[in-house]
């Protein structure tokens, strides 16, 4: 080494370290130091892929508000057609990034969801804000509930058509839960099929589904149009609950690190803005509304994003476990446990043969230590336990601590 390049090295080391001091008072400075550092992400221009759905809106934000230069990344959102459509891009490597599904996730870490691809989840986008819709057709005669639909099911003998997005995906669990806690059998009882989210409203408007599980805005809209009523929040199933994640490939975490710890940094960051007041709700909503995002009214989005609910059948209320982002940093953190659930709903089912190393799995795919390293960046609290204990709506608990007992305890099953 020249006497030259040591002197240009301690040069920078003496300029870094003047300039983390300076940025001890002001935490964006802070970043933008630990941006351009050490840490400096490989990558630093990322295609994130996302549905048109309202929880892909930390992703879009953090990206129209700029939250993600701050962390030394530009992301560029890239809107996609179905969950499959993400699943082959992320696979393919055509996506850095994706908001998508956690069961997806796992399903393709395991091979059960398609092409089998070593995957990560970097941290959880959201918890609650999905919606089990049945058509209003069934609603005027009666089924308007998981015991209604049982009783029509039972005695008005057809074939029942239920749509969800994806079949290892959060939608597909949880209105399988749900016709399981009433004792339909979804697979064997009924049809289920997959429908796109921006598809479902057009599908039930022509006939094509008895109900379906989506996230908003397309139960809400669904409402709005007079073709759907709600039989039940997905926080009502599980209050809190993990739902869309960012997503990639283990490659991708492997090569990129410090890109990875940006850019969930900066989701973080946007979380953090959207959860904190009205103003900042109401400027998501106006923004995700627009067409190059969710491509629906602003009325469809921002009512249920402040726990402002109708079923379509009269009844409103206000539900404080609406559709979250931050809460503090409770929504984040990839807890294994969360992971490990929908391994159980995957072995119920049928959709996995024999039961996994529940653990192992989760441990691999969920990337905690990146996602502590970008919540220290972010300055989001993290909780002390890598497990959390959940109540189901039907009085089940899930703590993660004997995913077999728990998954082979149930009564309807594959």
């Amino acid at each position: 080494m020249t006497d030259l390049l040591k002197a240009k090295l301690s040069r920078r080391k003496v300029l870094q370290a003047a300039a983390i001091g300076a940025a001890g008072l002001d935490p964006a400075l802070r970043a933008a130091v630990w941006a351009q550092g050490s840490d400096k992400p490989e990558k630093e221009e990322v295609k994130i892929g996302f549905i048109p759905l309202t929880d892909c809106a930390s992703v879009v934000m953090a990206s129209v508000l700029g939250i993600d230069k701050k962390y030394g990344v530009k992301i560029v959102p890239s809107k996609e057609a179905s969950w499959a459509g993400v699943r082959d891009k992320m696979v393919n490597g055509d996506l850095d990034f994706a908001h998508v599904l956690y069961g997806l996730i796992y399903g393709v870490h395991l091979g059960t969801a398609g092409p089998k691809k070593d995957m990560a989840v970097l941290m959880t986008l959201n918890n609650n804000g999905q919606a089990i819709t049945l058509s209003k057709k069934l609603a005027d005669k009666g089924a308007v509930d998981g015991p209604s639909l049982a009783k029509m099911m039972a005695t008005d003998k057809r074939e029942y058509t239920f749509a969800q997005t994806f079949p290892t995906g959060t939608h597909a669990m949880w209105i399988y839960y749900w016709m399981a806690a009433s004792g339909i059998n979804p697979l064997k009882d009924a049809k289920s099929i997959v429908v796109p989210p921006p598809q479902m409203v057009a599908n039930m408007r022509i006939g094509n589904m008895d109900g379906f599980c989506v996230g908003e805005p397309w139960g809400q809209r669904a409402i709005m149009d007079g073709i759907g009523v709600t039989a039940i929040t997905t926080q009502d199933i599980w209050k809190d609950h993990p739902e869309k994640v960012l997503g990639t490939t283990s490659e991708f975490v492997q090569k990129n690190p410090n890109t990875c710890r940006a850019v969930t940094a900066a989701i973080l960051e946007a979380g953090r803005w959207i959860d904190t007041g009205l103003q900042n709700k109401n400027k998501m909503a106006e923004t995700i509304a627009e067409k190059s995002y969710v491509n629906t009214s602003v009325d469809a989005i921002n009512q249920r994003i402040l726990g402002r609910y109708t079923n379509g059948m009269g009844k409103n209320w206000d539900d404080s476990n609406f559709m979250k982002f931050y809460n503090d940093g409770a929504v984040n953190f990839p807890y294994l446990s969360d992971g490990m659930w929908f391994l159980t709903q995957h072995k119920r089912w049928g959709l996995i043969k024999e039961h996994p190393d529940y653990l192992k799995v989760a441990t691999e795919i969920n990337k905690i230590d990146i996602y502590k390293q970008a919540a220290t960046a972010s300055k989001t609290p993290v909780p002390k336990d890598t497990m959390r204990t959940s109540k189901l709506m039907d009085g089940v608990v899930w703590d993660g601590k004997n995913p077999k007992a728990y998954a082979d305890g149930f009564k309807v099953h594959a």
